[in-house]
C-alpha cells in the first residue's frame, strides 16, 4: 500500500466504508460480466444486421475474451507493481471507450476489433476488482468480501440482460455497448473516493512484455486453429498450422517465465498444490459453463421464439439465488473449508445441464427453462466463491493480483477455448444457427458433453482440494471459528495490528 494507505486500519464489511469498496469492485466487474452475458443475447440480431455466419459471431464472442486471457496476467502484475486501483480506473475508462467503438461499429470486423480491444480494458479491471478485496479488507472478513462481489455481481448479470434484451428489442443491439459509458463513470468516481491504494511492496519490478506476447499468441493460435476446424475440417493446413504455433508459443511462454528475472507469471506460486488444484477445477468447470451458455441465449431465440427481453430475462432466477446465497456460501467455506461445497457445487451445475438439454425440445419455461435455471443458481452459489476464495488465499499474499488473474485467466481461456471448440464438436457450424431443427440437435448434444465435463470437475475437486487443518484456525470468538484457507491463523485485529498483507498492499 501507499504510506497514506498503510495507516488505514484493515476494512470490514459492517462499515460504510468496507461496503463502497465493494461496490466499486462489484460494479466495475459487473460492468465486464454484463457485457459478456448481453452480447450473447444480441448474436442472432447481430447476425442478421451484418449477415454473419456462425464463425464471425463466434469471434464477437472470442475477441473479448481472447485478449482478456491473454493480457490478464500483465493486467494482475501491473496492479501488483502500480497500484491497484490506480490500473482498475484506467481499466474502466478504457473499457468504456471500447464499448463506444462497439456501439458505433459499422460491420463486423470492425466490431471484432473493438471487442478486441475492449479485453484489454477487462483485464486491467477484472483482476484489480478481486485483488483490492483481497488487500483492503480484514483476514476474516474477506471470504464474506468476496461472497458479496460473487452474489452482487450476480445483479449486473440479472439486470443487464433484461435492460439489454429491452434495448435490442425497442432500439437496436448497438446500445447494449452504450450502456456501459455511464455505468464507467459511476466507477470512476466511487473508485477515487472510497477505494484506498494497494501496491505490492518493494521496488517496481520490470514489464515482462516477452511473456505477454507469448501467451496472446499462444491463444490466438489455439483459438483461431479450434474456430477454423467447424468449416475446414479437423485436417485442414489452416487448422493445424494456427494450433500448432499456439502449442509453440505456450511452450515459449513458459520457457520465458522460468528465465525472467521478474516474471509475469512467477511459476512458483503452483507449487502450492491448492492453488494448482483450484485453478483445474476452475478451467474444467468454466469450459463446460461457458460452452453451453454461449448457445442458450441463441437456442431460446431462433428455436423458441423468444424476444430478446425474454430470452435476456430467463435465467433471472440463477442471479436472484446467487444474490442470496453466495455471500453465505463464502462464510460456511471459512468456517468447513471449501473441498465439500467445490466437489458438490459442479455436480449440481452438471444436472442443471441435463436440464437444460431439455429445451431442445420444449421452450416452455416453466416446465423447462425455469427447473434448469434454479438448479444452475444453486450449483453456482454453492461453488463460486470458495473456488475464488480458495484460489485466491493459497498464492503468497504478495501476488494478490497475480493469483486473481491467473484464476480469472483460467476461466476466460476455458470458455474462450469452449465456445470455439463445442459448437463444432455438437455439430452447429456455419449458418445452421439460423436453422432451428438443425441448432435444437447440436444443442441437446452440447449439454450433454457440457454436463458430463462438469460433474468431472465435481470430481477432480472431490480428489485434489484439501481443507485447511484445524490447526491452523484459531477462536476469533467464543461462538465461532474462522480461518483463512491456506493462511496463518486469524485473531481479533484491532487497527494497530491490521494483517502485513493491508499495511504492505500484497
Amino acid at each position: 500500500m501507499t504510506e497514506t494507505a498503510a495507516a488505514t486500519p484493515a476494512l470490514r464489511m459492517s462499515t460504510a466504508h468496507g461496503r463502497w469498496v465493494v461496490a466499486a469492485t462489484v460494479l466495475g466487474s459487473g460492468m465486464a460480466a454484463l457485457d459478456a452475458t448481453v452480447v450473447g443475447i444480441a448474436l442472432p440480431a447481430i447476425g442478421r444486421d451484418f449477415h454473419a455466419g456462425i464463425a464471425s459471431l463466434q469471434w464477437v464472442v472470442n475477441a473479448y475474451t481472447l485478449t482478456l486471457a491473454g493480457l490478464l496476467l500483465l493486467g494482475g502484475t501491473l496492479g501488483d507493481s502500480y497500484g491497484r486501483r490506480k490500473v482498475f480506473v484506467i481499466g474502466v475508462v478504457w473499457f468504456a471507450l471500447a464499448s463506444l467503438l462497439c456501439g458505433a461499429a459499422p460491420n463486423v470486423e470492425v466490431l471484432i476489433a473493438a471487442r478486441a480491444l475492449q479485453g484489454v480494458g477487462g483485464a486491467l479491471l477484472t483482476p484489480g476488482s478481486l485483488a483490492i478485496l483481497q488487500a483492503s479488507f480484514a483476514e476474516e472478513d474477506r471470504m464474506a468480501a468476496i461472497g458479496a462481489w460473487s452474489g452482487l455481481g450476480g445483479v449486473a448479470t440479472a439486470i443487464g440482460p433484461f435492460l439489454g434484451g429491452w434495448l435490442i428489442d425497442a432500439v437496436s443491439w448497438r446500445l447494449i455497448f452504450f450502456i456501459n459509458l455511464p455505468l464507467a463513470a459511476v466507477v470512476v468516481a466511487i473508485s477515487a473516493r472510497h477505494v484506498p491504494e494497494t501496491k505490492a511492496p518493494g521496488p517496481v519490478p520490470r514489464l515482462d512484455y516477452r511473456g505477454a506476447l507469448a501467451i496472446s499468441g499462444a491463444l490466438a493460435g489455439i483459438t483461431y486453429g479450434l474456430i477454423a476446424a467447424s468449416a475446414d475440417g479437423w485436417t485442414s493446413l489452416s487448422v493445424l498450422l494456427p494450433l500448432a504455433v499456439g502449442l509453440v508459443l505456450l511452450g515459449v511462454f513458459i520457457l520465458v517465465e522460468a528465465r525472467e528475472p521478474e516474471p509475469m507469471l512467477p511459476l512458483g506460486i503452483f507449487r502450492s498444490r491448492q492453488f494448482s488444484a483450484a485453478n483445474a477445477v476452475t478451467f474444467v468447470v468454466y469450459a463446460a459453463l461457458g460452452g453451453l451458455l454461449f448457445l442458450v441465449p441463441t437456442v431460446l431465440i431462433v428455436v423458441h421464439g423468444y424476444s430478446p427481453v425474454e430470452a435476456g430475462t430467463a435465467l433471472l432466477p440463477v442471479t436472484f439465488i446467487m444474490l442470496a446465497l453466495s455471500s453465505r456460501s463464502g462464510a460456511l467455506a471459512a468456517r468447513i473449508g471449501p473441498r465439500l461445497q467445490m466437489s458438490v457445487g459442479p455436480v449440481v451445475i452438471a444436472a442443471s445441464l441435463l436440464l437444460f438439454a431439455r429445451i431442445s425440445d420444449s421452450g416452455d419455461y416453466l416446465t423447462a427453462v425455469l427447473p434448469g435455471a434454479v438448479v444452475f443458481g444453486f450449483g453456482v452459489a454453492i461453488m463460486v466463491a470458495p473456488l475464488t476464495a480458495t484460489a485466491l488465499a493459497a498464492a503468497p499474499a504478495d501476488h494478490a493480483g497475480v493469483a486473481s488473474a491467473v484464476n480469472n485467466d483460467v476461466a476466460r481461456a476455458a470458455s474462450l477455448i469452449a465456445v470455439a471448440i463445442l459448437p463444432a464438436l455438437a455439430g452447429i457450424s456455419g449458418d445452421s444457427y439460423l436453422h432451428p431443427a438443425a441448432l435444437a440437435h447440436g444443442f441437446r448434444e452440447a449439454a450433454y458433453m457440457a454436463a458430463i465435463f462438469c460433474a468431472a470437475g465435481g470430481v477432480l475437486a472431490a480428489l485434489t482440494i484439501r481443507n485447511p487443518s484445524r490447526a491452523k484456525c484459531e477462536k476469533t470468538t467464543p461462538q465461532e471459528f474462522a480461518c483463512s484457507l491456506e493462511a496463518p491463523p486469524l485473531r481479533s485485529l484491532e487497527p494497530a495490528t491490521a494483517p502485513a498483507e493491508v499495511r504492505e498492499a500484497p
